[in-house]
């Protein structure tokens, strides 16, 4: 985004607006579910009938069983075409749109972010995904000196891990990488952060993932968060796919900086991330190039020209997953998971990275036909299972202990779906 949009942005509330534009860009019908009438979410988890109506919202394909649900999470209808609606009227009033109207709306989907995730708009930023937000925190953190520790785990994302590598040549500090353990058990996971702070006690930052896109683990983010601060560490969390499918509200994760994902599990456009700051923080941050070194947020990160339909749409998308519930959403993505979880433990053909400890339990799990370590031989697997059963998982890898299938589940999959996972596996299995 130019200058001149950064500066509507601060202060376009006072401009006035394209009204019929802005008006029309607005106008979406909500979503409609049936009452919860008291359930709990554990109770609700397994009501066919009411995630039915969730997923009827959706328009999906049927040529796979899709279970790659966390590269993004599909639009649901009325945020779908609140996004087309947007799309045309930001088309039909060009740049006297972009200009008038639409700052005041970049304004409001800020503010509504910052509802829904009960922290104040001065600690939010918009970003273009997780990715980015991660790479402006990480990069852009500047309280370290020559010789200082960065910490970082297997299961932290790529990129994530390339720019707390890169922190070496900007910084000047040495990365060190810690193997979390596999099977992973919470308190061997406290206890090899807590061995690694006192093994390196020139850490200075250390980078945290809630939900690692490998295998799903939950971290014990507010735990080791606790540890980290106690001994004068920052923490660097990578919230991409915990904002919206883990329940924690954000400031009880007692990060200070967090990179959000908003088109995973909000179900927001593609193209929509967010950073979060702690109020006071923002100074132990570099500005990006020429903007002041104040306290405002904004000057941290720039994006360019942003997607101005997306944008417009998020409000839609937040308003479902508050009307779903992100309590109920976790419930229904577990109840799924161990459907298919608990059919193959036991399985000595399988090996199932996924701990029974619901504490560390996501959406995602991973899996790979025992021995298989490598990534050619779990891509292999992967393409066998689409072609033998029309089962779509993707191979990651990265994990100490070597390549593995993930397999994730969205709001909308059905118990079916997950039988029709373990049936596949177990085909391939032999």
């Amino acid at each position: 985004m130019d200058r001149q949009r950064r500066h509507l942005l601060r202060g376009a509330l006072a401009l006035p607006l394209a009204a019929g534009l802005a008006g029309n860009a607005m106008s979406t019908e909500p979503a409609v579910l049936p009452a919860v009438n008291g359930r709990t979410p554990a109770q609700l988890a397994g009501d066919e009938g009411w995630w039915g109506q969730v997923r009827a919202l959706y328009d999906l394909t049927d040529e796979v069983v899709m279970l790659d649900n966390g590269y993004w999470g599909a639009m649901a209808r009325p945020v779908l075409q609140a996004y087309q609606h947007a799309t045309a009227t930001v088309n039909a009033g060009n740049a006297w749109f972009g200009r008038r109207a639409f700052p005041p709306l970049f304004e409001q989907a800020r503010l509504r972010l910052a509802e829904v995730l009960a922290v104040d708009a001065d600690e939010l930023v918009l970003t273009r995904g997780a990715t980015e937000a991660m790479q402006v925190l990480i990069g852009g953190y500047r309280r370290l000196q020559p010789g200082d520790t960065v910490l970082y785990a297997d299961t932290d994302y790529d990129s994530m891990i390339d720019a707390m590598q890169w922190l070496q040549v900007r910084r000047g500090v040495v990365p060190v990488r810690i193997a979390l353990p596999e099977p992973f058990d919470h308190d061997g996971i406290v206890e090899t952060y807590r061995q690694a702070l006192a093994q390196h006690p020139r850490t200075r930052l250390l980078l945290l993932t809630q939900v690692n896109h490998r295998n799903g683990m939950l971290l014990p983010v507010a735990q080791i968060s606790a540890m980290a601060r106690a001994a004068g560490v920052d923490v660097v969390l990578d919230a991409a796919h915990g904002i919206g499918q883990v329940d924690t509200p954000l400031r009880e994760l007692g990060a200070d900086f967090v990179g959000i994902n908003l088109h995973k599990w909000i179900g927001a456009p593609v193209g929509l991330g967010a950073v979060y700051v702690k109020r006071g923080r923002v100074r132990d941050l570099d500005p990006y190039m020429g903007e002041a070194d104040g306290d405002d947020l904004r000057t941290r990160v720039h994006t360019g020209t942003v997607n101005f339909a997306a944008v417009m749409a998020l409000p839609a998308a937040l308003d479902l997953h508050q009307r779903i519930g992100v309590a109920n959403k976790r419930a229904r993505l577990l109840h799924l998971r161990s459907r298919w979880l608990d059919a193959l433990r036991g399985d000595e053909r399988v090996q199932l990275l996924a701990s029974p400890d619901e504490r560390l339990a996501s959406a995602i799990a991973g899996f790979r036909l025992r021995g298989q370590t490598g990534m050619a031989a779990n891509a292999a697997t992967a393409e066998r299972m689409v072609k033998q059963s029309g089962v779509f998982v993707v191979p990651r890898d990265g994990l100490a202990s070597g390549a593995c299938l993930r397999a994730t589940p969205g709001i909308f999959s059905t118990p079916a779906q997950m039988d029709a996972l373990v049936a596949a596996i177990r085909a391939v299995a032999g």
